[in-house]
């Protein structure tokens, strides 16, 4: 025989009732089976007594008494047969019986396990059958619901004439497949949202007989549901009311692909992949966190472009582009340069008004110089002294002082020319030698000294030498009026070089400030025929080649102007090799 294995199936109901504990159907079948061995027993035991009594039988009586005897054992094997006939009938009916007892057990468990609730409703409407879930939802019991016909009590008050809508629509068969949402309170008074799906309830023999209606509670997947719709919708509309350019395409087999746009980019672009593909600019493959700045052909504006890449809700990878319109800032900030540029034209055109008297002081002397030479040159011609030892020191003199004239000129020009910013590789000592040059002028009207401490050697800046200049004779100029009435006379420039950078520090030893760092706010003066721009403009300038300025208090007196510069890269002389580059 083969061996039987455990299975992991569950056991099918009529196993189940075979399982069971056997019954009492054979009882029964076996007691007249007993009762009739007892009524034969008796029959022979009496048959016996009466042969024995009787001395004389003929043979009529004899053939009687056989066929007698076997009438009986003819009957008595006609009713075994009846009776095992009745033994096995008894037992199958028995077993079907258990099995129909423990499937009705397991439907019934299965009905009362269940988180949805089921209800039954007669052609009439009336409830003909509710499970424990459908109590437990509604909080009414089951004698309470069966045989109610509607209104029912889980009913919401002041929609009875809603509820009495969908019983007409469930009872006329027409309840959609995608089920009906209805609204119900509990006997507590509270109230839920519940779906409810509709199916013909069917008797054997196909006819039906009633409406199976099932219910589950949707209340907070309904919230859910709602809130993340409202929360869509804001997403949405925010999405929809940026002035930025939003867009979000995926790579396919027949180019980009547009999964999402909004409305900025549809009025822009169109709903076409070819706006996102030109703002790309031939970084696919290659973002980065920077924004990049596009010129768009097809728009005609400037954009501010941030590209990322993304987990799509699909899982691809696809790329987000933000394009913001930056063509008025650009217009604005090419007129701020425009202007700015002006500005400060006008502020070293100022600055040379200011200094106009000691300019033309300063200018007086070699003219002077140069005249009086060339005159006495003249008149020693005149009276004949032609001896060239005697007037070439004279015109020697008068030539120097004329240089002299011309340089004091042409730096006057450099500095109040008007010339587009460009930031190169300028040896620092120039600019200083420039700036102190122009300084010197006034420092010598106020009997001020200017000393200058560096290093022996100074490294080069990446600067533009006008406008650094214009800063540092501005910084000079402010300290020589602070200092105008103090008991010192000395003003340092200090020069200190580091790895990245160098710093220029202006000190001087005037009346100082209160407030340093309120000097660079727009139209701010500690001077009464001040306008308050020249520091603003300065630390901008400064700003701009990607350095820092700053003010603070001088411990011994006095304030201390700071500024710092990049110095320039060092300059390669040696060959690169390019097989070390390709392995670095």
């Amino acid at each position: 025989m083969a061996r039987q294995t455990k299975s992991f199936v569950p056991t099918p109901f009529h196993d189940h009732a075979h399982a069971r504990r056997r019954g009492f159907y054979w009882l029964t079948p076996a007691l007249v089976l007993v009762m009739y061995l007892c009524v034969m027993a008796a029959f022979f035991w009496l048959q016996r007594l009466r042969d024995d009594s009787i001395m004389f039988v003929s043979i009529d009586q004899e053939l009687r008494q056989q066929r007698l005897l076997w009438l009986v054992i003819a009957l008595s094997c006609l009713i075994v047969i009846s009776l095992l006939a009745l033994w096995r009938y008894t037992r199958f009916r028995s077993r079907a019986e258990a099995a129909l007892i423990a499937e009705t057990g397991f439907r019934r468990a299965m009905e009362n396990s269940m988180s949805t609730g089921m209800r039954v409703l007669d052609m009439e409407g009336r409830i003909a059958y509710v499970n424990p879930a459908f109590c437990r939802m509604i909080g009414w019991n089951e004698a309470d619901l069966i045989g109610r016909s509607p209104p029912f009590p889980y009913w919401v008050p002041g929609k009875h004439e809603e509820h009495r809508h969908i019983i007409d629509i469930l009872l006329s068969g027409k309840a959609p497949g995608t089920g009906l949402e209805v609204e119900a309170q509990r006997r507590d008074g509270s109230r839920f949202t519940a779906r409810m799906y509709v199916s013909p309830l069917l008797d054997p023999a196909g006819d039906q007989i009633g409406w199976m209606t099932s219910m589950t509670d949707i209340t907070e997947p309904k919230r859910i549901r709602e809130a993340l719709t409202a929360a869509h919708e804001r997403f949405m509309t925010v999405l929809e009311g940026l002035d930025d350019a939003i867009s979000v395409t995926a790579d396919s087999t027949e180019g980009l692909e547009l999964l999402f746009a909004n409305r900025t980019y549809r009025r822009v672009f169109g709903a076409q992949t070819s706006g996102h593909d030109e703002l790309l600019a031939g970084r696919r493959g290659r973002f980065t966190e920077e924004a990049i700045e596009v010129f768009s052909q097809s728009a005609q504006r400037w954009f501010e472009v941030h590209h990322r890449m993304l987990a799509w809700t699909d899982g691809r990878r696809v790329r987000l582009q933000v394009a913001r319109d930056i063509t008025e800032r650009r217009r604005h900030e090419e007129a701020s340069r425009q202007q700015q540029a002006k500005v400060q034209l006008t502020s070293r055109l100022t600055t040379m008004g200011e200094m106009a008297s000691s300019l033309a002081h300063e200018l007086n002397q070699p003219l002077t110089a140069i005249a009086n030479y060339s005159m006495g040159a003249v008149a020693m011609v005149r009276a004949g002294r032609t001896d060239p030892e005697m007037l070439l020191p004279a015109l020697e003199k008068a030539a120097s002082q004329a240089e002299r004239a011309g340089k004091i000129i042409s730096r006057i020009r450099e500095f109040v020319k008007r010339s587009e910013p460009r930031r190169q590789r300028t040896a620092l000592g120039t600019i200083v030698d420039n700036a102190i040059g122009f300084a010197e002028i006034d420092a010598r009207r106020r009997r001020i000294q200017i000393i200058r401490r560096e290093p022996e050697v100074l490294p080069e800046v990446m600067a533009d030498p006008i406008l650094i200049e214009q800063v540092l004779l501005n910084i000079v100029k402010n300290g020589l009026e602070a200092m105008e009435n103090s008991e010192s006379d000395t003003l340092y420039v200090d020069i200190t070089p580091g790895a990245q950078q160098v710093e220029v520090a202006v000190i001087d030893r005037g009346h100082g400030l209160a407030e340093p760092e309120r000097l660079f706010e727009p139209f701010f003066s500690t001077k009464s025929e001040g306008l308050g721009m020249g520091l603003n403009i300065c630390r901008t300038i400064i700003e701009l080649h990607h350095g820092r300025l700053w003010a603070q208090a001088n411990p011994a007196g006095g304030t201390i102007f700071r500024f710092t510069l990049p110095c320039a890269a060092p300059q390669s002389t040696a060959p690169i090799d390019k097989s070390k580059e390709l392995h670095a």
